[in-house]
C-alpha cells in the first residue's frame, strides 16, 4: 500500500505546477523545465486522486450494501460497482508504483552503440553487419541520428567491429537492453551441405555521456599517437595521427584512427573513453544498492547470450523473458523491434516492484 501522504505531495505538486505554468511572471529558463514535469504528473495524476478518493467511495458503496432498506437489485448493482472500483483501485496502485519508481537518469541520454563479431569467423562478422543494418533502420524509423565513429571490416564484407553514437529523443532507455550477445543459426553461404552454424556477435549499449556528467583529470590519461595502418598492416598516413586514450586508474583503452587529423581522433575517441567510464561509475553504484537483485533484464552483462535468431525457422527469441517472435524477417527490418522492447521493459518494471 503506497502511502496517502506520498500521493497527496504527487497531487499537490501538479496543482502548484499548473499555477506556475499559467502564470505570466515564471521564468523562461525555469518554464521548459517545469512543462516537462507538468506533463509527466499529467499522465498519473487522475490515477492519483481516484486513489486517494478510494477509502471514501468504498464506504459508500457498502453503506448500501448494509442498508436493510435496499432492494435485490440495487444490491447486486452496488457489489458489481464495489469489484470494479476494487480493480480499478489496483490498477491504479501498480501505475503509481511504476510512477514512483526511481528514473535512470540515463533513460533520455543519447547512446553509443558497440557491435562485435564473436564466435564464428567470417559468418559472425557478416551477422555483425547485419545488426548494425538492423539499428540503422530502427534509427531511421524513429528519426535519429547515427554517426558513425569507428569501423573495422572483415574479408567478407562483415564487419569485425563498429562504433556508433545515435542521436534522438529517448534513446538510451529503447536500446540499453540490446546489450549481450546474440546468437544467430543459419546456413553460411560458404556452406555447401547446407548444414546450420552458429556464430554470435556481442552488442555494447552505452550512455553518452557529457562533460559534466563526470570529471576526467588531464593526469589521469596517457595519450600515445601513432601511425594509421590499413588493410595488412599498410599505412595509410604519412602523419601519426591515429590516437589510443589511455584511462591510467581503470586501464580502460580507446583507439580511434578513421579520421586523418589527430585532433578529430582524439575528440571521438574521449566520447567514447567517457561514456564506458560513466557506464563503469552506474555499474559500481547500482551494484552497491542491490547486492541482492537477482534481475535478468537490464544487467548489462556482455557475456549473457540475451537474444537468438534462428533463420531456417524464421524466428527470433528473447531468453531473458523467453519470448519468440515468428518474424525474423520483419524484425531485423526494425519493423516489430517496439514489441519486444514493450516487452522486455515491462519485465523489468516488474521485477523492479518486486525487488
Amino acid at each position: 500500500m503506497i502511502p496517502h501522504k506520498t500521493i497527496e505531495e504527487l497531487i499537490n505538486k501538479h496543482s502548484l505546477l499548473e499555477k506556475d505554468l499559467s502564470s505570466s511572471k515564471i521564468d523562461k529558463k525555469l518554464f521548459a523545465e517545469k512543462s516537462k514535469e507538468y506533463a509527466d504528473l499529467n499522465e498519473i495524476i487522475q490515477n492519483a486522486k481516484k486513489y486517494i478518493s478510494y477509502k471514501k467511495d468504498r464506504l459508500e458503496i457498502q453503506k448500501i450494501l448494509e442498508d436493510k432498506s435496499s432492494d435485490e437489485e440495487l444490491i447486486r448493482m452496488a457489489e458489481t460497482e464495489l469489484n470494479n472500483l476494487k480493480l480499478e483501485h489496483e490498477n491504479n496502485e501498480k501505475k503509481l508504483r511504476l510512477f514512483l519508481l526511481p528514473k535512470d537518469e540515463a533513460d533520455k541520454k543519447n547512446a553509443i552503440i558497440e557491435i562485435r563479431a564473436g564466435t564464428g569467423g567470417l559468418e559472425a562478422s557478416l551477422f555483425a553487419s547485419d545488426l548494425f543494418k538492423m539499428y540503422e533502420k530502427i534509427s531511421h524509423k524513429k528519426k535519429w541520428n547515427v554517426e558513425l565513429i569507428s569501423i573495422s571490416k572483415s574479408e567478407a564484407g562483415g564487419l569485425k567491429e563498429v562504433i556508433a553514437s545515435i542521436k534522438g529523443s529517448d534513446i538510451y532507455s529503447t536500446l540499453k537492453y540490446e546489450s549481450g550477445v546474440h546468437r544467430v543459426q543459419r546456413v553460411p553461404d560458404t556452406e555447401t551441405q547446407g548444414r546450420v552454424h552458429t556464430s554470435a556477435a556481442t552488442v555494447a549499449v552505452l550512455p553518452e555521456a557529457e562533460e559534466v556528467d563526470l570529471k576526467i583529470n588531464d593526469t589521469d590519461l596517457r595519450v600515445d599517437v601513432f601511425r594509421a595502418g590499413g588493410p595488412g598492416g599498410q599505412s595509410v598516413n604519412t602523419t601519426d595521427s591515429a590516437v589510443r586514450i589511455t584511462h591510467i586508474p581503470t586501464g580502460i583503452s580507446v583507439s580511434q584512427q578513421d579520421e586523418k587529423s589527430q585532433h578529430k581522433n582524439k575528440s571521438k575517441g574521449m566520447k567514447i573513453l567517457r561514456s564506458r567510464l560513466y557506464e563503469l561509475e552506474r555499474s559500481r553504484i547500482d551494484k552497491e544498492r542491490s547486492q541482492d537483485r537477482k534481475s535478468k533484464i537490464g544487467t548489462g552483462d556482455r557475456s549473457e547470450r540475451i537474444r537468438t535468431y534462428n533463420y531456417p525457422q524464421g524466428r527470433v527469441t528473447d531468453h531473458r523473458i523467453n519470448l519468440t517472435l515468428h518474424k525474423l524477417e520483419e524484425f531485423l527490418e526494425g519493423e516489430i523491434f517496439d514489441e519486444m522492447i514493450e516487452a522486455l521493459t515491462l519485465k523489468a518494471q516488474e521485477e523492479s516492484l518486486n525487488n
